[in-house]
């Protein structure tokens, strides 16, 4: 019994649009009907204006029960046919409403019904005469034909903002999956790759060198942890609906960190330079997330690609933009064809995208005489931010 009360309380709700519609339609046709009877000579009845407000009171189930809406309206209408002899052709404003919100929300099918109803009902009793007149008929006609005119007009402009809100969407949700796909690589490649090369080293030295095995080893263990928590990071994107977790994730990393690659890099067996050009001022996050993506992919490519290559990070602080620059010698390489220069990767194609999202520029390409060159640049406004001068090489 309570929820049968219940379901029907939810049916009957109305919102504060409702009211207001139902009381604009209420007003304008009070005002509607007196100005026409007054033209005519004759009062405005009690009962007339008690169903002209009860008609315009009944919009507010319009959302939920609209042909019902729609019969309550018509047959209310005929009360001031009745009770004004004399009342002038009209199409109320609340029987618009009705008529519209049944084309909005009912079958085809309905909406035909509807308005064959529609059109001769509102003449019903004028002029004191049962049958309504041709001329009237017509009228009605017309401004149902309006209403309805309208109201697909509405339907159709809704549906093409619903689709392309979707499509709005779907193109978030790809470029969000886009954006993991390049970071699940990042870390994927790099942190493996170098663990890999460090499991390899250790065991090669483990014989005769145990405290470089402990290094390697020790360097191996950090590198499987900070692949964890970077990838546990992304996947967080993909969780819905779950509580956050207590302790904020660790931050994005950045130029701060290249340091730490680029020993990482000499742990694996590439013997790597890193230089740092120009004053040292903060960067934005996201700048300095693609310095670091670019270096990490690059080293990465030069381990795998370059065999026992040397390489040399360089990172250019200048007054509106920072640039890094990656190159190897391709010492003890395979034949250039196998170079990413020849067929880009997803390494690659995830640094052109990363480098243009920040409105920079990239030059990825292989050098006459072998090797490889990494070259980005990315605007930074000037005045970000203080540092120490001068040039440093680690």
């Amino acid at each position: 019994m309570d929820d049968s009360v219940g379901k029907s309380a939810d049916r009957l709700r109305w919102t504060r649009n409702d009211a207001l519609v139902a009381i604009g339609a209420a007003a304008v046709d009070l005002l509607g009907f007196s100005v026409g009877t007054q033209s005519e000579g004759m009062p405005l009845t009690l009962s007339a204006a008690c169903a002209l407000v009860v008609a315009a009171m009944c919009l507010l189930a319009r959302r939920s029960h609209p042909v019902a809406v729609l019969a309550a309206v018509l047959a209310l209408g005929v009360v001031p046919n009745l009770a004004l002899q004399d009342v002038l052709p009209h199409f109320p404003l609340g029987l618009a409403v009705a008529l519209y919100s049944v084309v909005r929300m009912c079958r085809p099918a309905v909406v035909v019904g509807a308005f064959l109803v529609t059109v001769p009902m509102p003449s019903v009793g004028q002029g004191g005469m049962l049958l309504p007149s041709a001329w009237s008929v017509a009228a009605n006609a017309v401004a149902g034909a309006l209403v309805i005119g309208a109201a697909l007009i509405v339907n159709r402009w809704q549906r093409e903002v619903a689709a392309h809100h979707a499509l709005q969407a779907e193109r978030a949700v790809a470029e969000e999956r886009r954006r993991i796909a390049r970071e699940l690589h990042d870390i994927v490649a790099h942190h493996i790759t170098a663990m890999q090369l460090m499991a390899g080293g250790a065991r090669a030295n483990l014989a005769h060198d145990t405290q470089a095995a402990r290094e390697a080893l020790v360097t191996l263990e950090e590198s499987g942890r900070i692949a964890l928590r970077e990838m546990r990071q992304l996947l967080d994107v993909l969780r819905a609906g779950e509580e956050a977790e207590e302790t904020p994730p660790a931050p994005q990393p950045g130029t701060g960190d290249l340091e730490r690659i680029v020993n990482e890099s000499r742990l694996a067996g590439t013997e790597t330079e890193f230089t740092v050009d120009g004053p040292v001022r903060p960067l934005p996050p996201s700048v300095g997330l693609t310095l670091f993506r670019i270096v990490q992919e690059a080293l990465t490519n030069t381990r795998k690609h370059a065999g026992r290559a040397r390489a040399h990070v360089r990172l250019t602080y200048r007054q509106d933009e920072v640039a890094v620059e990656v190159c190897d010698d391709g010492a003890g390489a395979p034949p250039p064809v196998s170079r990413p220069a020849a067929a880009p990767g997803y390494g690659l194609l995830g640094m052109h995208e990363r480098v243009a999202l920040q409105g920079g520029t990239l030059e990825a390409a292989a050098v006459d005489g072998g090797g490889f060159r990494v070259a980005a640049r990315l605007p930074v406004p000037g005045g970000a931010g203080g540092g120490e001068g001068g040039e440093r090489h680690r």
